[in-house]
């Protein structure tokens, strides 16, 4: 009896000691990691938004956990490649894509056949910083606001003409997204890259255009272009309304870069590397860098981020399908 007993209760105790381990063990992963260097993955060439908000993570973030975070650009395909590099990398909490909204949440309704799934393959974990977009105009249209635009845009139907960074971009969708809204057509007239858009209306050769606020900033505070509207409030444009502002709240299409893994990532890693991120993003010293180069943070948890990203996702697809949008 006494040895069955013994026998029981070395069981019992055995079966404690599993659980306590199999439990301790996401934290034993958190606290360990990260025990070597960390690739972030930017699936654009050095110098773009991304890559620059890539490269400010990788600083504050080798500083604070101790370890290198290292920026890996793989260009291609409007971001699709850097993206499969990364979806398809290990689960271990050693690989990080960096990404804009375009890998995320618009080019798996853009294009077809992609090698990977933005939904199934990643996992969110920091929704990371918002780029406004602005909409600007040459000082010579007489139009000054949106609902001044608009009004213009239906005495000329569909002769009223516009650039962006590229079908499909966030910014050439905000612009549907006042046609949608106010029921009025422009003419779009492609681009490659936003820098020759803004050109484009320096020129005359269209009348407006949507992009991101760094790349036409230079040029409204030189008085070499007018803005009409933005995404949202900003400091560096303080008469310029929001889409909210100007009457039109259902226009919401911004740039964003944010942070994703690869799925089955450990949960624990998961968690840690997005607290990191929020952490760093609320010190003064990146505050700073942020304001400067007109990012807007977001601090929301993966799994706020996860549903922001299933509601991005449709809303985009949406749009894309209506206004039967291509990739050039």
């Amino acid at each position: 009896m006494q040895r069955s007993l013994t026998k029981a209760a070395f069981c019992l105790l055995t079966s404690a000691f599993c659980l306590a381990v199999f439990e301790a063990a996401p934290a034993m992963a958190q606290d360990a990691w990260p025990a070597r260097p960390v690739r972030l993955v930017v699936p654009s060439s050095p110098g773009g938004a991304t890559d620059t908000y890539a490269r400010l993570l990788a600083q504050g973030l080798g500083e604070a956990l101790k370890r290198p975070f290292i920026v890996d650009n793989r260009p291609g395909a409007s971001g699709n490649v850097g993206a499969e590099i990364a979806a398809k990398a290990a689960p271990d909490g050693y690989t990080f894509l960096v990404a804009s909204h375009a890998s995320l949440v618009i080019n798996p309704s853009l294009f077809k056949n992609l090698p990977y799934s933005a939904e199934r393959d990643l996992t969110a974990v920091a929704r990371g910083v918002i780029s406004p977009i602005v909409l600007t105009a040459h000082p010579s249209v007489p139009a000054k606001s949106l609902p001044a635009l608009i009004a213009l845009g239906k005495q000329e139907q569909g002769k009223l003409t516009y650039g962006s960074a590229g079908a499909g971009t966030p910014s050439n969708i905000a612009v549907k997204m006042v046609e949608d809204a106010a029921r009025v057509r422009f003419t779009y007239v492609p681009y490659k890259g936003a820098a020759q858009a803004a050109l484009g209306v320096l020129r005359g050769e269209i009348v407006f255009m949507g992009s991101d606020v760094n790349t036409v900033l230079p040029h409204v505070q030189a008085k070499k272009l007018v803005p009409i509207a933005a995404s949202h409030r900003i400091p560096q444009l303080p008469g310029t309304p929001s889409f909210a502002d100007a009457g039109y709240p259902q226009i919401d299409a911004y740039p964003a870069f944010s942070v994703v893994a690869p799925a089955g990532t450990p949960p624990a890693i998961v968690q840690r590397m997005s607290a990191e991120i929020v952490k760093l993003m609320k010190t003064p010293a990146l505050r700073e860098k942020l304001d400067s180069r007109v990012l807007i943070p977001v601090f929301d948890t993966p799994d706020e981020f996860a549903a922001v990203l299933r509601q991005e996702r449709a809303k985009y697809a949406n749009l894309i399908r209506r206004y039967n949008i291509t990739a050039e």
